[in-house]
């Protein structure tokens, strides 16, 4: 395959400036949030789905409504019940009479044919109804009936889930956890942020976007993400992070083999490297660092590490064990050279 482009210096001011207006615009429009606003824009960017962990009322349905206003795309909203099936997200066939007079078996496509698909409260809908994302969310496509059908590019699926809730609830299993890039939590606001909600909300509405990113800058967009350098001593970093989140890991610590049931996945491997270029981006740099990894490690594993009974028992969370993972693993490897480790495309 034939090496891509690196992004020039005037492409990545001007796609940078485009993030940090965007960036600015949310803030402006969802009041309080500016970190959790960094990373969903950061998600998007890297074409990745997000999930959002929070309690009613805090902003997760206004904010993904408020990203679709502003980047111009088609936004579609399911609420997830226990009585949703999948013909109702997906579409169905259903038997229509054409001019002829013959009968034949029509498509009709449901909301999952946007661009932004906003899947509220995902953990309330049976494990059949949750498994009919799995090949949208993977492969950009839904088949029915032997026939594929390619859905619109660019395409997200943002969830949201209540995290005290239990009863009538179906915990999303692992491989769907997986294909989320991000899973963030949204927290309630602090009372200067709830002060300004009331002097500036009237009804809870917020005010409307005061620009459109348009196809074609959004685009853009994307293309610089993609041509953002990652250097090989970042790349086996990141190897060492993930793979140090696996218990039978050769370097895995002593809590990792005594609280993690199962490590994180290649996919994951990959979300820290994509999701991190989206931080270099922003900070209008043209290759990813060090600390750009760290910043999106958590929040790329934090749903990807499954912790045993014991660490439930004493009472030690997935974020406070990364967090401490983190920590431990150094940069740089001993014996590594950066030529050895060359980034080439295919």
């Amino acid at each position: 395959m034939k090496q891509q482009k690196l992004v020039t210096q005037s492409e990545l001011a001007a796609a940078s400036a485009n993030a940090h207006k965007i960036l600015k615009e949310l803030d402006r429009i969802m009041i309080g949030r500016s970190d959790l606003h960094r990373m969903v824009l950061i998600g998007i960017m890297s074409r990745g789905h997000i999930l959002l962990e929070g309690l009613p009322g805090v902003g997760k349905t206004a904010l993904i409504k408020c990203l679709g206003e502003l980047l111009s795309l088609q936004f579609s909203r399911v609420q997830f019940t226990p009585d949703l099936m999948p013909g109702d997200i997906l579409g169905a066939h259903i038997l229509q009479q054409t001019q002829s007079g013959q009968r034949e078996m029509t498509f009709q496509p449901g909301p999952i044919f946007t661009n932004i698909l906003l899947a509220d409260e995902i953990n309330r809908a049976s494990p059949k109804t949750q498994s009919a994302l799995l090949e949208a969310m993977q492969e950009k496509s839904v088949t029915l009936l032997g026939t594929t059908r390619k859905l619109p590019s660019p395409f997200f699926v943002l969830a949201s889930q209540n995290p005290i809730e239990l009863e009538g609830t179906y915990p999303l299993p692992e491989a769907q956890l997986d294909r989320f890039m991000f899973k963030l939590e949204v927290k309630s606001a602090d009372i200067a942020t709830l002060r300004e909600i009331i002097f500036s909300r009237r009804h809870g509405e917020p005010p409307a976007a005061g620009f459109n990113v348009s196809a074609a800058e959004l685009e853009s967009l994307f293309d610089v993400m993609n041509r953002i350098y990652l250097p090989g001593a970042v790349a086996e970093y990141i190897a060492r992070l993930v793979n140090a989140s696996n218990p039978t890991a050769s370097d895995a610590s002593r809590k990792v083999q005594e609280f993690v049931q199962y490590g994180a996945s290649p996919r994951a491997a990959i979300a820290v490297a994509e999701t991190a270029r989206g931080v270099a981006l922003l900070a209008g740099r043209p290759s990813v660092g060090f600390e750009d990894v760290r910043e999106v490690f958590v929040p790329a594993l934090n749903h990807r590490v499954l912790l045993n009974y014991k660490a439930r028992f004493e009472g030690i969370t997935t974020t406070a064990l990364l967090e401490e993972l983190k920590k431990s693993i150094k940069e740089t490897d001993l014996g590594l050279s950066d030529e050895l480790i060359v980034e080439s495309e295919g």
